[in-house]
């Protein structure tokens, strides 16, 4: 067993509430330099949806992450190692300037500068990389809120399989629904990006997961950007390197949570240290896609086995780390409670944010097999924990998010949180659980104090309960090993000299 240790995100979509406040947080510390204009390491997205850049989950296009040639064995859906070489020089894979958006700005002195006239002066829109004057045609959230949906959402690609009929009820307009995605790079176990990458320059730090592009090695072949299956790799054209989310690992080492969780309004955001075997990653990476997720939560260990403790420490992980582990809110979402996902687990990554999905939005009535808005006199909410494939948002798109098509298992995560809604609603609103809604949380494979905990953690969590941040100890690492200052140009966050093209 080889133990190590993991900064991980959840994120709790029914409470994400695509205010993009995490968007800018992240904007304004990590990209606001030529070149990385277009760069959203975090970003919000409506679903259905294409997403940013778009439509970046058709790897029919864009080739990214891994596919499984035989049993016990992936390979990059990208290239092989000859066909790398051979594409060196052209990747027909690499999203273009079109795919993400051109960026842009507004000529704001016309508004000071404009002659008199009858008109009013207006600001034109303007090209961040030519400067010259441009019609505005797509953004990073263009098809926010479902705008354009007859463009955008109805060729979300999560879409593949759902009868006509349910398809038709998702885009109706009176009974329209969508949810909210945020997605930053998932700091994967299996990242294809590292397998790709032909100068070694991006690495995943050993002591808490964190991928990150040493800016130094980069020569620009950018075959991380098309590797990449959930496109959160970009290539900065100023400078010619790539870079990408670094988790904000510069406050995590001082105690703080990354800048987009810590400014959520939604408080959708948590994070904790996920202890894992590493000798499980290529068996887990490799099974047939029904078993991708199982194979995945396996992986991922008990930090309270006193054998998985033994050989932490056998392996350096400091007992603060362990003890975070024992408190971190992601691996009670994700192992104690079942209730989280982690995003096209199909890609074989293996990725390590997770997310729990969202419930339908306000349901009252099923008739004829569709959902009705009045809302009744009578209890109607054990009816839809009794037929959730009637609800607003289908199982099946769900399930091609976030569990490779299985709905089973979108369908019992669902069950457990209406059960908790249904619970907490009797005891606040009657005053009392009956016995029918006990037997509904035994159903939903639930007890009272799980719920108790589930609802606790979901609604009234403190700063120090979603965020589980073990004491860093890297200052001693880097000073044991290697000069700050040279340590400095190799983590994606600046140069002690300028870069060049090529080095």
């Amino acid at each position: 067993m080889d133990v190590r240790a993991h900064m991980s995100m959840l994120f709790h979509l029914d409470k994400c509430i695509g205010c993009h406040t995490c968007s800018i947080a992240c904007k304004n510390l990590w990209t606001d330099r030529k070149g990385a204009e277009y760069m959203w390491w975090n970003n919000v997205e409506t679903r259905p949806g294409m997403g940013y850049p778009t439509g970046w989950e058709d790897q029919e296009h864009y080739r990214g992450g891994w596919k499984r040639t035989q049993p016990g064995a992936i390979e990059l859906r990208l290239h092989t190692r000859p066909q790398g070489l051979a594409n060196l020089f052209y990747n027909p894979a690499l999203p273009s300037l079109e795919d993400y958006y051109e960026p842009f700005t507004f000529r704001y002195e016309d508004l000071f500068n404009a002659p008199e006239s009858d008109d009013q002066p207006t600001a034109r829109p303007v090209s961040m990389i030519t400067g010259e004057p441009i019609q505005i045609e797509a953004g990073p959230n263009w098809d926010d809120d479902l705008s354009g949906s007859n463009l955008y959402a109805k060729n979300d690609p999560n879409l593949k399989g759902l009868p006509a009929e349910v398809q038709a009820q998702l885009h109706e307009i009176e009974r329209v629904v969508m949810n909210y995605l945020p997605r930053i790079c998932n700091h994967c176990l299996n990242p294809a990006c590292v397998a790709a990458c032909p100068s070694g320059a991006i690495y995943k730090r050993a002591e808490d997961g964190v991928v990150l592009v040493n800016e130094n090695k980069c020569k620009a072949w950018r075959m991380c950007v098309a590797a990449c299956p959930y496109k959160k790799v970009y290539y900065n054209w100023a400078t010619g390197k790539s870079e990408k989310c670094i988790l904000c690992f510069p406050r995590l080492e001082t105690g703080q949570a990354p800048a987009c969780a810590h400014s959520c309004v939604g408080r959708i955001r948590y994070m904790g240290v996920l202890l894992y075997d590493a000798d499980r990653i290529p068996e887990a990476a490799t099974v047939p896609d029904d078993e991708l997720v199982d194979a995945q939560l396996e992986a991922i260990l008990d930090p309270f086995d006193p054998e998985v403790i033994a050989a932490a420490r056998a392996n350096g992980i400091d007992d603060a780390w362990i003890e975070a582990a024992q408190r971190s809110p992601v691996y009670h979402f994700l192992k104690t409670w079942g209730l989280a996902l982690p995003l096209h687990p199909e890609y074989r990554t293996m990725a390590m944010m997770f997310y729990i999905p969202p419930l339908s939005p306000v349901v009252s009535v099923v008739e004829q097999g569709l959902v009705k808005l009045d809302l009744p006199p009578e209890r109607v909410d054990f009816e839809l924990f009794h037929r959730l494939d009637t609800a607003r948002m289908p199982l099946e798109y769900l399930a091609n998010l976030f569990a490779a098509g299985d709905a089973e298992r979108i369908r019992r995560i669902l069950r457990k949180m209406l059960a908790v809604r249904i619970y907490k609603r009797r005891e606040s609103v009657d005053g009392a659980v009956d016995a029918a809604t006990l037997e509904l949380v035994r159903e939903a494979g639930l007890s009272p104090e799980a719920v108790e905990a589930i609802y606790r953690l979901t609604t009234q969590p403190t700063l120090e309960e979603r965020f589980v941040l073990p004491p860093y100890h890297r200052e001693q690492a880097i000073e044991a090993w290697n000069d700050p200052l040279e340590h400095k140009g190799t983590t994606g966050l600046g140069f002690l000299q300028p870069p060049k093209r090529g080095e």
